[in-house]
């Protein structure tokens, strides 16, 4: 159970259990959701019991001379979680501030006495990917890692254009294979926060039932409805129960955090 619970610490290693849809052009806009020294914490609970927390930051940083965003989430085991299955888990994805498309994706996987490393290169030019563990691969064009594909909605698509039932639809390469995957909007919703009541874009991945999930939506993602488009919270339904991963802080927003509703 805790080994499952923190393999989905890390917020987007679930979209590999994501039905596949087909990929849509990309679209883009002027909106900026985010910036250099923006940092997210987040903790992950099942039931009263803390398992783990996760965190999520961007900075600036340089690779083949080129000014890119570095963006980095980290998750791991926390307390008695800790001690039974110590999971250390990093994903890292560099990427172009004018197109928000990945130059180079990293993954580093410590979870009990299985360990796994990759790094992803994309070759913008000619369509391609170069892995460290599986050469180089032709790949549909406008391919994204599974961590850039985040924020490149939190810029082009968390926004008021949404309607009911829409869906976005990316293609990532995760795990050195090529997976489309999609997320439907379900509406907007106002949860409770430490930070008070916030009103969200609410968003349900369509999800494989029986594998770990208990249901076709068997999670539920709401991001906070300003802005900053930020993940406030995330849960799991899962088959041994429910889990939880909620925002404990923030810092270096892009813009002020509007969509906090304080309860009178």
């Amino acid at each position: 159970m805790i080994k499952r619970a923190l393999i989905y610490i890390a917020f987007f290693t679930i979209l590999t259990g994501l039905k596949e849809g087909t990929p849509q052009k990309l679209k883009h806009t002027p909106h900026r959701a985010f910036k250099a020294g923006e940092k997210l914490e987040y903790s992950l609970g099942y039931g009263f019991i803390s398992a783990g927390t996760a965190s999520l930051e961007v900075t600036d940083t340089v690779f083949d001379n080129k000014k890119l965003f570095h963006i980095k989430l980290t998750g791991k085991t926390v307390g008695l979680a800790d001690i039974i299955y110590k999971v250390r888990d990093v994903y890292e994805s560099y990427t172009d501030p004018g197109t928000d498309l990945p130059v180079k994706a990293v993954r580093k996987i410590k979870e009990g006495g299985y360990r796994y490393y990759n790094e992803v290169t994309y070759n913008r030019d000619s369509s391609t990917i170069t892995s460290l563990r599986s050469g180089v691969k032709h790949v549909p064009e406008e391919t994204l890692d599974i961590l850039s594909a985040f924020y490149y909605a939190r810029n082009h698509y968390f926004n008021q254009d949404l309607k009911k039932g829409d869906v976005i639809s990316f293609v990532t390469y995760f795990s050195d294979k090529i997976f489309p995957f999609k997320i439907r909007y379900v509406g907007t919703e106002v949860i409770n926060s430490r930070f008070g009541k916030i009103e969200c874009y609410k968003f349900a991945p369509v999800t494989e039932v029986g594998r770990a999930f208990k249901s076709n939506e068997g999670m539920y993602m709401w991001i906070s409805k300003d802005k900053n488009r930020i993940p406030i919270k995330v849960k799991f339904e899962l088959v041994v129960g429910s889990f939880v991963c909620n925002l404990e802080n923030f810092s270096g927003l892009k813009h002020p955090f509007s969509s906090i509703q304080f309860s009178r």
